[in-house]
């Protein structure tokens, strides 16, 4: 069996993008910048690193997995959805070209979430417009909450549950079911090469060959996914997987985001694969909660559906934010 601690990690397969023009919000508004990439800095002096791809007249935020992976991983695969939107991306602290703080107590959600909020003020928008991937929804759902009236509208792809309850228990189950014993036993051997060992690029590109597996649907081959879950300096994998994960998730306690979600009132996406180990009726817990969300069940998908089934994800994506006939 898997332990919790790597369970966490086969949870947490998110990915990021590349590419930055000047950069406008959902209302037309000009951003601050027309570099396609840089930094810009949170309120505790974090430094963030971003990235735009596409040059759409309206941008869309991206928000990956995690905690403690970084943008890379969702670039390649998002660049449909950048041939209608301006794709923004960051690397949340404690991962890819993002700070790694000394202070380890700076990777709680409360500074992801002031991470969100400076983003938005270095870019000059309003409100944001959110896609958020795993992880990624938790977060952008905190902000909704934390900033009232800064978001615009959502979609959720894959995401964890709104509450914790017996969640990594079902989710590990899940997971074991899809891995030989020997495939387990692995996994175990090339996450503490990644953290570890003398080549961490290696371990990590064989520790995910692994840990996506029971990610996609039944038949997907990993090499569907163009994105690279290893593409960050060797010292980022290692803090990101061995520390920001353990450190942010940590924080979060016993989450239970139900009794504020129906203060939420924006209009939210939800993209779900029905072969997901993420059990479907507790992310149905967003719907019941949010009153402007809605879930649609993505068939022969899992983790990634914008990979998995590109046919039904972006069409639906781009109809939500009003792009479907541009």
């Amino acid at each position: 069996m898997l332990n919790t601690k790597t369970m966490f990690f086969l949870f947490f397969i998110i990915w990021l993008t590349i590419m930055q023009t000047s950069c406008n919000n959902h209302n037309g508004q000009p951003g601050a910048t027309t570099d396609r990439e840089g930094y810009f800095t949170s309120a505790d002096d974090i430094r963030l690193y971003y990235r735009i791809m596409g040059r759409g007249e309206d941008t869309l935020v991206i928000v990956h997995g995690g905690p403690g992976m970084d943008s890379e991983y969702m670039i390649a695969d998002f660049e449909p959805l950048a041939e209608k939107f301006r794709l923004l991306f960051y690397d949340q602290r404690g991962g890819g070209r993002s700070t790694l703080p000394e202070d380890t107590s700076r990777l709680h959600m409360a500074d992801h979430i002031t991470d969100l909020e400076a983003l938005r003020q270095h870019f000059g928008f309003e409100k944001l417009n959110i896609v958020a991937h795993s992880f990624g929804p938790a977060l952008a759902a905190s902000y909704a909450m934390t900033h009232p009236g800064r978001v615009e509208r959502m979609v959720f792809l894959g995401p964890i549950p709104p509450m914790r309850e017996n969640f990594w228990e079902r989710f590990g189950d899940a997971v074991n079911r899809r891995l030989t014993p020997r495939e387990q036993k692995e996994l175990g051997v090339q996450y503490n090469a990644m953290i570890e060992g003398p080549d961490t690029k290696e371990a990590c590109r064989k520790f995910w060959e692994i840990a996506l597996k029971p990610r996609l649907a039944a038949g997907r081959k990993v090499s569907i996914i163009k994105g690279d879950c290893c593409a960050a300096s060797p010292e980022a994998i290692r803090y990101g997987m061995g520390i920001t994960n353990a450190v942010t998730l940590a924080s979060m306690g016993d989450w239970d985001y139900r009794p504020e979600l129906p203060l939420v009132r924006v209009p939210t996406l939800i993209l779900h694969g029905e072969e997901e180990a993420i059990p479907m009726d507790m992310v149905e817990e967003w719907v019941k909660a949010m009153p402007e969300a809605r879930l649609v069940s993505v068939p022969r998908a899992a983790h990634f559906p914008y990979v998995e089934r590109p046919e039904v994800v972006w069409p639906a994506i781009e109809a939500f934010f009003g792009a479907e006939d541009e």
